[in-house]
């Protein structure tokens, strides 16, 4: 079994023995529900009901408001209580329609339909996805129709479904390609069918055996598709990392992957693909993984949008006798830590990952000792110690000039740091102050 990977990275303690055997459970949600506006990168959705409304399973409740925007649908059928701002995971404030679940998941005509996809024009599965909502459910939140659709369709030769899952803890993925990998094939046989020139690639880390021997079974006679192989190692699954793995091609924060003849797509997006394209189903739910040394019982649960993450964790079984020090959306290196669980589960909330021990806040950072362990580790091959001093005194044009905007703070320079700098968050500080001046 080949393994192909890239220069630098790391090994953190992986933690996915807590979750990975036991299969995905579903969960029901509550009688409130909040559907946050802002569920992707981009301009937010504009609400289309009212106060007082009746909506149903599947209708749409917030219209795409620009070219780079999503729809936002109903998970359940019910009355909508309030059209108002509510607090998100991240901190900041949305727009929210928040809808009483009646209990009855009344569904649109025609919910769950089969239909076949080679009978639909391009445009056609273009705009299904585009009204079904689906954007890259992998972390960013890119609306996918937007992905599917380059500029250059004719030089786009790879569909690469990223099954790498190489953030510690994080399962779903993992769960995912085990119980639904037929409608994985499927799916990105639909994203592939949009592209004439394209073979699709499923990449996967080799700590996944069973998930690449049942993949490769499903795609051994399609000369199309195939199973890569990948080293395990962090951050196999960033962008840039997997493309140049898959293809060999080098893209950089200026370029599109796309411009490199490149669709990414998380395993869950080609699968919501598949729901929306194929069942009539369009983005109402997603696998989250509950894990972590302080979680009573580690899993994974399919979990409708607009649940509230106290709620999930309450019916994953709720915490250890000890309690958490700290609750994290998404996993240990790019996860943000949690100070409110009253916030709406989104299409990127991917994980609650409950930690006994709050390491990292016990961390005293010292002085770098200059031993160049952040630049030998660092994915995009940057010297994080030269672009700290840069950002530590201000100098954002000398943090530009060193290509601290190549950073995408994957959290390995911190991982492996000895004087426990924290690096990640100087950087992310930096690069959005630059982003700022930018825009002025």
């Amino acid at each position: 079994m080949g393994q192909s990977t890239f220069k630098g990275g790391t090994h953190p303690y992986e933690g996915k023995e807590l979750s990975m055997s036991t299969p995905i459970d579903v969960m029901e949600p509550g009688e409130e529900l909040v559907f946050s506006m802002s569920q992707h990168i981009g301009a937010p959705a504009t609400p289309v009901v009212a106060v007082g409304d009746t909506v149903k399973m599947g209708q749409m409740i917030g219209e795409a408001s620009g070219f780079i925007s999503a729809n936002i649908v109903s998970s359940v059928s019910g009355t909508v209580k309030a059209v108002e701002p509510r607090l998100l995971s991240s901190g900041a404030k949305a727009t929210c329609v928040v809808i009483t679940n009646d209990g009855q998941y009344e569904p649109i005509e025609g919910l769950g339909e089969d239909r076949d996809y080679t009978a639909l024009s391009k445009e056609e599965i273009r705009q299904i996805i585009k009204d079904a909502g689906i954007v890259g459910m992998g972390g960013a939140g890119f609306p996918t129709n937007v992905k599917v659709t380059p500029k250059n369709e004719e030089d786009i030769d790879y569909v690469i479904v990223n099954g790498a899952e190489c953030e510690p803890y994080l399962t779903s993925d993992y769960r995912l390609m085990l119980e639904r990998a037929e409608d994985l094939v499927q799916g990105l046989r639909v994203v592939v069918s949009l592209f004439d020139m394209a073979k699709g690639v499923i990449a996967i880390e080799d700590n996944k055996p069973e998930a690449i021997a049942k993949l490769q079974y499903l795609t051994q006679d399609d000369p199309k598709l195939e199973v890569k192989v990948l080293k395990t190692k962090y951050p196999q699954g960033a962008e840039r990392q997997i493309i140049y793995v898959v293809t060999g091609r080098c893209i950089n924060s200026r370029k599109l992957p796309a411009d490199a003849g490149c669709i990414v797509d998380n395993v869950q997006t080609v699968l919501a693909i598949y729901d929306a394209v194929c069942k009539r189903t369009p983005s109402m739910s997603r696998v989250m993984t509950l894990t972590g040394d302080a979680m009573a019982e580690p899993r994974n649960y399919e979990v409708k949008f607009g649940m509230s993450h106290a709620e999930v964790l309450e019916k994953a079984g709720g915490l250890l006798d000890g309690g958490a020090e700290k609750l994290i959306s998404g996993g240990p290196m790019m996860g943000m830590a949690m100070y409110d669980l009253n916030t709406p589960v989104t299409k990127t909330s991917s994980s609650i990952l409950a930690m006994s021990k709050d390491e990292v806040a016990a961390w005293e950072p010292t002085n770098c000792i200059r031993c160049g362990r952040c630049a030998t580790v660092c994915p995009s091959h940057l010297v994080p110690q030269m672009m700290a001093q840069a950002a530590e005194r201000d100098d954002l044009e000398y943090f530009e000039k060193i290509n601290g905007m190549e950073c995408y703070e994957c959290g390995t320079c911190t991982y492996v740091c000895p004087a426990k700098r924290r690096l990640t968050q100087i950087f992310k500080q930096a690069r959005r102050a630059v982003m700022d001046n930018r825009k002025k």
